[in-house]
């Protein structure tokens, strides 16, 4: 009996028909972006004002714009409650922003449904200055108004690596893509 070649055994198509996509590529990816994102208060950083973005809700933004189907709207739920779980904020802070992020998100999306760069960014500066405002509300510190110009160093930094955080979700993306069709 002859062998048959690599290339006659497989085929430019054959090789890829009746094979599914790894949902662990498929899905996994932006929500372990996500978690590890949201890992980063654990990094040792001395600063006497908030400083350090939140990350985790940085990129829960970018990968909800970037990729507006791939996570259920209930995917605040248990990614707030990680966050909340590693930034230090009061159990159900972030639970309930993620979550009300999410929805608002979904609500801003069947009203505008094109987007660009800009409205994105514009979207998620609001947001920003929304989850930055509320977790300071939330983390029982007394605030006065001499305190508030403390929080605009980290809502500065926040609304300017969006662009950035949004890119590597992108590059992210792209990855995940290549996989699941290298695998697909």
């Amino acid at each position: 009996m002859e062998r048959l070649s690599s290339s006659a055994r497989h085929d430019r198509f054959g090789s890829k028909i009746n094979r599914d996509h790894s949902p662990v590529l498929a899905f996994g990816i932006p929500w372990l972006t996500i978690l590890l994102a949201s890992l980063v208060p654990l990094l040792p950083v001395i600063a006497p004002a908030p400083l350090l973005p939140p990350f985790g809700f940085i990129a829960l933004l970018a990968w909800r714009m970037a990729r507006p189907g791939l996570l259920p709207l209930w995917a605040g739920l248990p990614l707030g409650l990680f966050d909340d779980l590693y930034s230090g904020q009061p159990l159900g802070s972030g639970i309930l922003l993620f979550s009300l992020t999410m929805i608002a998100i979904e609500m801003i999306e069947m009203r505008f449904p094109w987007r660009g760069f800009w409205q994105d960014w514009a979207v998620a500066s609001v947001f920003i200055v929304l989850y930055i405002g509320l977790c300071a509300l939330f983390s029982g510190t007394p605030l006065s108004l001499s305190q508030t110009p403390l929080l605009l160093p980290q809502l500065g930094l926040s609304i300017l690596l969006f662009p950035m955080v949004a890119r590597l979700v992108t590059a992210l993306d792209n990855l995940r893509l290549k996989r699941v069709r290298r695998f697909g």
